[in-house]
């Protein structure tokens, strides 16, 4: 008989007793006895010892069988494995059979029923003494069983629990990682189960676990028991909620994504491996999310404490990894798990790659390049939306063009090649912002690119993008951020898509220099806002139908797109901050608003919609008016609600100042007035009138960000989009220099800020170079392009600056 108890109470333990209960119970001991007076609930229960379990070993005389089972042996051998696995547990099971542990279980069962009542259901979980350790994840490797009632089911419970350290995954998992099976043990935690198989449960990490950022916690949950969520059996509600707003006070929710949640897992009738069991979920909570805005705050806040408070014990920022649960009978949230995460937060941070071929071959197409990337795969043609569904992800798209249809198969492809199109079609945009290379204006493409070909498809060698016959070698090198030179002009990135937000923010910049309105807009809400407006004038009745099914869980349809523009906008803002993010309003042409769901019937047909009724002239205007008030009541739930005051708005393609000055009065009337908690507002200068009247506009708006493409268009009178003058569009005409040195000096002569977002500085150096020469304050270009614009813009610094030296 052991001369102490096997038993250890949460209440007890701390995280310095890994040795003794492992890392899970540690873990919920450290947040039972530490954080329950900051509100962080954990369940009651108890620990059997990592000693019950060698003692077991020991006394029963089975570690040289053990050792001769687990040794000398072929472990991807499958169904040798599986042998050896299945007699190691026998082994483990018999030898804590013993009366002791039984009595031992039997009475802290009881005292546990004396704290929480009579037949109390418990959940028993493995917890190993290498586990949930910063170098190592056994997280999954062994077993835990739910809804465990009685004295009986609960021994026999932890003995299959301690046998579970010999499952074949954990076997494996030890051999691949180094661990000696015989210096890992395993202790049993026994808690009350809380009762989400009657509301919800799910996990917590403190990063975005995909780029690894580090200020977003990242709730997701399902209906019903948590095991769903953590063996991934489910796809579950997702949210996302801003640590360093929240810090300040703020309580919103930044982003939140419902899940299909096509399982619950519930209690079943009997108990042991009967105990639990998996129905389909209901279609109205399908449709639903498992967690109020209140609770997924709740569980942000219990997210941040205890992230504080594992960092503070490690010296170090210690992203975790949190289960919680839902208890549908007192309605509380519980912490039922929590541990450092060990994936996401090991990446290494912001770092540029850079793209050279090793061979060459025989060239089939030439067109513009698009990104700096290369990449390989067999060629798909695809002539219209309806082949769509035989493409297959990592194949090469061959297209005539493409459209916001397709975006996502485009999202799979491992490169683009158009037979139409300049650096500005709707495939180069794309291409750009998910960071796939891209051979746009491909003269014969889809005619010498034969479905099933395999090709290499490389932007690596400037401006002529290349797709080669066969699959080619070649070098990605990697340049760490630390390393990059930081030139005194503003490097910032150009944005749309949210979903890149997190990756993008981590590479080195000084903030967003052109955030879209228009890509949210129509990837993540689809309906044009005046259909929203007003609904009853909307003429299809299958677009009706379909915005009813859209706006269903919100109170009025306008609510909809205020919240998805405000959680896109937020997201991005959120990624940068404190960063500033210059937001343009929304800058769709009338061709383009119409194509969007419902739209048709609220815009006029335009012969020229590029100078029709778009940007500035839209805003005050009644046929956009009631839609206008939605873009600003997005933005003013991101800077007044969300806390994100680091975003600033731009206002597109503004003809003359007095419209300038109606659409600045028409925001302020919508609750976003210029200097109010230091909202800036730029204005685009891609008008010849723009930089004219620099002074007078300068009076009215904070900066200017010159667009070269429009800038470029309406000074050289060249249709960028018509393929037979296309090729007199070119930034650098002697006439459009002289056009951006006036604008760059005529804003600094007003001390305004002057940006540019184009990607003239990308595709010509020269053109950077010209730029910084000038002072210009913040050059802004694709993420693809930021490591060649970088250098290139600090280069011409040092030149100028050497120039200055010697002429003095």
């Amino acid at each position: 008989m052991p001369a102490q108890s096997y038993v250890r109470w949460f209440s007890d333990i701390r995280l310095s007793d890994v040795p003794e209960v492992g890392g899970k119970t540690a873990s919920l001991g450290e947040l039972y006895a530490m954080l329950a007076r900051e509100g962080v609930r954990v369940p009651e229960g108890f620990a059997l010892t990592a000693r019950a379990y060698r003692d077991a070993l020991a006394a029963a005389g089975i570690e040289d069988e053990l050792r001769r089972l687990l040794s000398g042996f072929d472990h991807h051998d499958v169904a040798l494995l599986a042998e050896r696995a299945a007699a190691a547990r026998r082994l483990v099971y018999e030898a804590t059979g013993t009366e002791y542990l039984h009595t031992e279980i039997a009475a802290a069962y009881r005292a546990l029923e004396e704290k929480c009542g009579a037949g109390v259901a418990v959940a028993v979980r493995s917890s190993a003494t290498a586990e949930d350790l910063p170098t190592a994840s056994f997280a999954g490797q062994h077993e835990s069983f739910l809804n465990v009632q009685g004295e009986s089911d609960l021994f026999e419970a932890c003995r299959r629990c301690f046998a579970s350290i010999f499952t074949d995954r954990a076997i494996v998992y030890r051999i691949d990682n180094g661990f000696d099976h015989f210096r890992v043990a395993l202790s049993v935690g026994v808690m009350k189960m809380v009762r989400s198989d009657l509301a919800s449960s799910g996990v917590i990490f403190t990063l975005d676990t995909e780029s690894g950022f580090r200020d977003v916690v990242f709730v997701t949950g399902s209906w019903g028991l948590g095991e769903n969520v953590v063996q991934g059996k489910v796809d579950p509600d997702e949210f996302y909620v801003h640590k360093p707003t929240f810090r300040q006070g703020y309580r919103a929710v930044l982003s939140r994504s419902l899940g299909r949640k096509q399982m619950r897992l519930v209690y079943a009738r009997g108990h042991g491996e009967a105990s639990t069991r998996n129905l389909p979920t209901r279609k109205t909570d399908r449709e639903r999310y498992c967690l109020a805005d209140g609770e997924v705050l709740e569980l942000a806040d219990n997210a941040i404490r205890i992230e504080d408070h594992y960092s503070r014990l490690a010296g170090r920022p210690t992203p975790m990894d949190i289960e919680w649960a839902k208890d549908g009978v007192d309605g509380k949230l519980y912490i039922v798990q929590a541990r450092p995460e060990t994936v996401a937060s090991r990446r290494e941070p912001g770092a540029f790659e850079t793209y050279a071929l090793k061979a060459s071959g025989p060239v089939l197409v030439t067109g513009r390049a698009v990104g700096e990337k290369i990449a390989s795969g067999k060629v798909r043609v695809v002539t219209d939306a309806h082949n769509l569904s035989s493409f297959l992800p990592g194949e090469v798209l061959v297209a005539e063009a493409t459209s916001p249809d397709w975006e996502p198969v485009m999202k799979t492809a491992a490169a683009i090649v158009t037979s139409r199109g300049g650096r500005t079609c709707h495939a180069a945009i794309v291409a750009r912002e998910l960071g796939v290379p891209a051979v746009v204006g491909a003269e014969g493409a889809t005619e010498r690119l034969a479905t099933g070909l395999l090709v290499t498809v490389s932007c690596a060698d400037g401006e002529v993008g290349k797709v080669y016959d066969g699959v080619l070698p070649f070098e990605i090198t990697r340049v760490p951020a630390g390393a990059l030179p930081r030139p005194r002009a503003k490097i910032m990135v150009n944005l749309g898509n949210p979903e890149l937000a997190y990756h993008t923010a981590m590479l080195p910049n000084d903030g967003v220099g052109l955030a879209r309105m228009e890509f949210i807009v129509n990837e993540h809400i689809g309906v044009h806002p005046m259909a929203l407006a007003c609904p009853e004038k909307v003429t299809s009745k299958k677009a009706f139908m379909t915005i009813t099914r859209l706006v269903r869980n919100y109170a009025r349809p306008t609510d909809f797109f205020v919240a998805k523009l405000a959680e896109g906008v937020g997201t991005i803002a959120a990624a940068f901050y404190p960063k500033p993010v210059i937001l343009r309003l929304s800058d769709f042409k009338t061709n383009e608003y119409a194509s969007l769901l419902g739209g048709a019937g609220f815009e006029p047909k335009e012969e020229n919609p590029m100078l029709g009724f778009r940007g500035a002239s839209r805003y005050a205007h009644p046929a956009y008016a009631a839609g206008f008030a939605l873009e600003c009541a997005a933005l003013a739930r991101v800077r007044n609600e969300m806390g994100l005051t680091n975003l600033r708005v731009m206002v597109p393609f503004c003809r003359r100042v007095a419209e300038g000055r109606e659409v600045i009065e028409t925001m302020a009337r919508h609750g976003l007035r210029r200097s109010d908690n230091g909202l800036e507002i730029y204005v685009m200068c891609e008008i010849p009138n723009n930089v004219i009247q620099v002074d007078a506009f300068a009076e009215i708006f904070d900066g200017f960000s010159i667009g070269s493409n429009d800038l470029t268009q309406l000074t050289l009178g060249v249709d960028r989009d018509s393929e037979i003058v296309a090729f007199d569009f070119d930034e650098r005409d002697a006439g459009m220099l002289e056009m951006l040195r006036l604008a760059v000096t005529g804003a600094k002569r007003n001390d305004r800020h002057v940006g540019i977002c184009g990607e003239a500085p990308a595709n010509y150096p020269e053109i950077a170079r010209f730029l910084a020469e000038l002072g210009i304050d913040s050059i802004s270009v694709n993420a693809a392009s930021l490591l060649r614009t970088t250098t290139v813009v600090h280069e011409a610094e040092q030149a100028a600056a050497a120039r200055s030296l010697a002429a003095q």
